[in-house]
């Protein structure tokens, strides 16, 4: 397992990475169980009213959570780059560019050591 982390805007929004031999979530809308790597992560956006309030950049905004839509993925690479694409989307979807999102990869058990940065 991996958990795929973004920082910006003073925020972080972490999704998981469950490899090969893991059990991925089962929920309706889960992915292929054969699926070698699927990926998990909130999607969210920014509303006018009710949600829940955040503060993005020292602003504070509201914010609605859509179901976690899990992905499947061949090889880690492509699980890795749909994960950092997912994350960037999620922070532009409420006003912060992807160039000020910093990802980082972390194995849960050696949580706050990043495995690699992108």
């Amino acid at each position: 397992m991996l958990l795929v982390r973004g920082h910006a805007g003073g925020t972080a929004l972490t999704g998981t990475i469950f490899e090969r031999g893991e059990e991925p979530p089962t929920y309706r809308g889960a992915p292929n169980e054969a699926a070698p790597y699927v990926w998990v992560c909130d999607e969210f956006y920014q509303v006018e009213s009710g949600g829940s309030a955040t503060e993005i950049d020292g602003e504070t905004i509201r914010v609605a959570f859509d179901t976690p839509m899990p992905r499947g993925f061949d090889t880690r690479d492509q699980a890795l780059e749909a994960a950092t694409e997912h994350i960037q989307t999620q922070f532009a979807r409420v006003g912060v560019a992807t160039d000020e999102v910093r990802i980082e990869v972390i194995k849960p058990d050696e949580e706050g050591e990043p495995e690699e940065a992108a």
